[in-house]
């Protein structure tokens, strides 16, 4: 599977937790303690937003994040407040750059770990419920592209949270169509450059790890020496597929079935159940 992390809040630099935290991303891609996979070394991909909030710039590899210099590069010098970061292992489609995440479509951003189980045999009418007008979107073979597109679909622009709901429910009952006992497991961030929504489900009901951080006043209060508290807003929150150190008290589990939103203010949790929709 993959790991990532979603960042959201005072303007940092991408290296500040893409390298520094003791279990930082760069390292779970050698020693991921909680993914089915102990290396991610299928390709990496990060994604940011200026302070303007328009479409995100991204750069994507198919080389292992821990040795990759232009990442280095790019992580020392970038400095954003919302960006994604994806470390990639594949779970079948091939390793090249337009399989790795995040994708990009217009403003949006959308990254995955788990899988459609089968999706060799589900592809093709996956791929047809997708709107003709998105489809020349789609550049690479993963199924993580083809749900990201889907969500466009049914109304991301409109309704994030429906429409991934929508997405995952019509997957799963393709899935059924097809005999799949089991057909998604999915974490999934995707965001607009303003809010960021994450969610965390699986056909089985045995998902893929998922966490956030706690809220920054109250880390203060637990940590009052960690010099990162200090200098980052109230609003600050990660949420990432393990997470990135032993801070006691720093991260909360996401449930599973559910949707975490990021957004200015308050953040929510909430609970997610797939939408079905009739397959052709």
């Amino acid at each position: 599977m993959c790991r990532w992390l979603a960042y959201s809040g005072t303007p940092v630099l991408l290296e500040t937790l893409l390298y520094r935290p003791r279990h930082s991303l760069i390292d779970q891609s050698l020693h991921a303690r909680l993914g089915a996979e102990t290396t991610n070394g299928d390709g990496f991909g990060v994604g940011w937003y200026t302070d303007s909030r328009d479409s995100p710039g991204v750069v994507r590899d198919t080389s292992p994040a821990w040795n990759n210099r232009n990442l280095r590069e790019i992580a020392s010098h970038v400095r954003s407040p919302l960006f994604f970061a994806h470390i990639r292992a594949s779970t079948g489609s091939a390793v090249q750059q337009t399989n790795c995440h995040p994708f990009r479509h217009g403003r949006w951003m959308w990254m995955h770990n788990g899988a459609v189980t089968d999706f060799h045999r589900l592809r093709r009418d996956l791929a047809l419920a997708v709107d003709p007008v998105l489809f020349s979107g789609i550049e690479g073979s993963t199924d993580s592209e083809i749900m990201f597109h889907l969500a466009l679909t049914f109304g991301l622009d409109q309704d994030p949270p429906g429409a991934v709901a929508r997405m995952a429910g019509f997957v799963e009952r393709l899935g059924h169509e097809h005999g799949v006992e089991f057909p998604l497991q999915m974490t999934v961030a995707v965001t607009d450059g303003l809010r960021t929504w994450a969610f965390r489900h699986s056909s089985e009901g045995v998902s893929r790890s998922l966490f956030f951080s706690n809220r920054v006043e109250t880390l203060r209060r637990l940590h009052p020496d960690v010099t990162f508290l200090r200098e980052v807003s109230d609003e600050t929150r990660l949420v990432v597929s393990e997470p990135l150190g032993d801070l006691p008290g720093a991260w909360t589990e996401v449930p599973d079935g559910s949707c975490f939103v990021v957004q200015p203010g308050t953040d929510e949790l909430r609970e997610f159940t797939p939408v079905a929709l009739q397959v052709y």
